[in-house]
């Protein structure tokens, strides 16, 4: 994978830019799962991190940690052709 370009500014949380995995294509029981009905993922690579936030507090996650995060959590943006989440470090509720 290629470096990201986006580096996330902390501002009062430390903020943290993911990649999300692909929607399911297929049910467990093997039915495909059309365009419409697709929910949106809910877990992602962290591509980057920001530094540290004014309190001087690192981020608990690193860059290639997985992540399980909240279905409305941060905001969604394109770069380079490729769709990113950015979201506080505090939105995310797991690192698998």
């Amino acid at each position: 994978m290629s470096k990201v370009s986006i580096k996330p500014i902390a501002g009062t949380q430390n903020r943290v830019v993911v990649e999300a995995a692909p929607a399911e294509e297929k049910t467990a029981g093997g039915l495909i799962i059309p365009d419409t009905a697709k929910e949106k993922p809910q877990k992602g690579k962290v591509i980057s991190i920001s530094e540290v936030d004014e309190k001087g507090n690192k981020p608990a996650v690193k860059v290639g940690d997985v992540v399980l995060y909240g279905k409305y959590a941060g905001t969604e943006v394109t770069h380079g052709g490729k769709e990113y989440l950015i979201m506080r470090e505090s939105d995310i509720f797991a690192v698998i």
